[in-house]
């Protein structure tokens, strides 16, 4: 049968604490026992109780192994600062390499930019006329290719415009040609637009006046 995972907190019931000490403790003496006789290990184990009771193992003798825990614990601590005095030496001689190259690469690049000339000889002028002449030549062929590229994409959209503008063209030659085929309305008899004419006439007037006209009605009056 599986044994739980024990969670590891102090064990408050003090009984059960006391019981499961003395059974840890027991297992840790005999494992701290085995490991010296299997692997001809050193080994002092110490331990206090909770109320102050000592327990102790050692393969040798306790005082002995302090004492030489105490010597490699002082040499492991001087190896250790020698390492980190060395590291800093180490990191002190990187930036002074790195201030130098940095001062170097600022000289260089005033040269290039035509400043603190006086100190050099006609060597180091020759040297630096064929490096900015190498420069140049990049800086113009990688212009050349930025111009081509550009090129080639206003080119590709003029096609593009041009293919939108034929299309454009076709659309309104076919609407025109639509437009002008639709029927007209013909005239067979002149004399209808004539009567048709008089009777729109006749209905402005007969909307424009109610009730009796103006020179009707005199008239009537002179009749009676």
């Amino acid at each position: 049968m599986v044994r739980g995972k024990t969670e590891m907190r102090r064990i408050e019931n003090s009984s059960s604490r006391q019981v499961t000490f003395s059974k840890r403790r027991g297992g840790l003496l005999k494992k701290a026992f085995e490991l010296s006789v299997l692997c001809d290990a050193e080994i002092a184990l110490i331990v206090f109780s909770s109320s102050g009771k000592l327990y102790e193992f050692s393969s040798s003798s306790i005082p002995d192994t302090i004492e030489r825990y105490k010597v490699q614990s002082k040499d492991t601590m001087d190896n250790c600062r020698s390492n980190e005095l060395n590291s800093q030496q180490y990191c002190k001689q990187d930036v002074e390499v790195m201030a130098r190259k940095i001062e170097l690469l600022d000289i260089s690049k005033r040269k290039l930019m035509g400043e603190t000339l006086e100190s050099c000889s006609a060597e180091e002028l020759h040297e630096l006329e064929n490096q900015l002449q190498q420069s140049l030549s990049r800086i113009k062929k990688q212009k050349n290719h930025a111009l081509k590229e550009q090129i080639t994409h206003l080119k590709d959209k003029e096609r593009e415009l041009q293919e939108e503008n034929d299309l454009l063209k076709k659309q309104a030659s076919h609407f025109a040609s639509s437009s002008c085929k639709k029927p007209k309305k013909t005239i067979n008899n002149p004399q209808e637009v004539v009567v048709q004419g008089e009777n729109y006439y006749k209905e402005i007037e007969t909307e424009l006046y109610i009730g009796l006209l103006p020179g009707r009605g005199r008239t009537q009056q002179l009749l009676k």
